[in-house]
């Protein structure tokens, strides 16, 4: 039986419901996130084998060695993003199978996401559309580089995990825009909030987390 937009069986509003419930215990507070969260067809950016797990709050895998991130880190990250208000424009580094990119676009007014992975591009490109989603970008490339032609970003979501923070997001972040980062080696990442000043940037550690590494150039 197949799963539609609507969703049956495991892909059910109540499981949908159920998940909601789950991320206000473990603290996520905007009911805007999390109206879209509980909106957005989580199922359909996962193989349909895996379908039936989609409302689960865990991270499932996407093929080539990525995954689709837990609900909790995806609405901690966006809550964390759009704390000083509506960004206009949002760097995604790591699109993967799109979700994360899904939820940015209805929360903000415009999303550039980057993927080094062309297959995993090309899967996310179908599924956007399949959403309707017209005020996302997608280009395949380099993550640590960014996206300079588009920058300043009010916004920069990173979905994998540098050793450091790359010095070319930094210069593409506009002055009192959100960084949103996991750094780190496996095992002791920790997820950062960096915000720019009229004068440098100042540092937040908002959780211990634990994403696939950031790798350079592209596949």
């Amino acid at each position: 039986m197949k799963s539609n937009h609507l969703g049956i069986g495991m892909t059910s509003q109540r499981t949908r419901d159920r998940l909601i419930t789950r991320l206000v215990e473990m603290g996520i507070k905007s009911r805007e996130v999390l109206d879209v969260i509980k909106n957005t067809p989580r199922h359909i950016f996962v193989d349909e084998a895996l379908a039936s797990r989609a409302y689960e709050n865990n991270a499932l895998p996407i093929g080539y060695n990525q995954t689709i991130s837990q609900p909790y880190i995806v609405a901690r990250m966006t809550e964390a993003l759009l704390e000083n208000g509506r960004p206009k424009s949002v760097l995604e580094i790591g699109t993967g199978c799109g979700y994360q990119t899904a939820i940015l676009a209805q929360l903000v007014d415009r999303v550039y996401s980057i993927e080094r992975i062309d297959a995993l591009l090309k899967k996310a490109r179908t599924t956007l559309s399949t959403l309707k989603l017209r005020n996302v970008r997608l280009k395949h490339g380099d993550g640590s580089r960014g996206w300079k032609e588009y920058a300043p970003f009010d916004g920069i979501l990173v979905t994998a995990a540098p050793t450091g923070v790359p010095e070319k997001l930094l210069q593409q972040l506009a002055i009192n825009g959100r960084l949103i980062i996991p750094v780190g080696r496996a095992g002791e990442q920790k997820l950062l909030l960096i915000k720019r000043t009229e004068t440098g940037f100042e540092e937040q550690q908002l959780d211990m987390v634990s994403f696939v590494p950031m790798l350079e150039g592209v596949g």
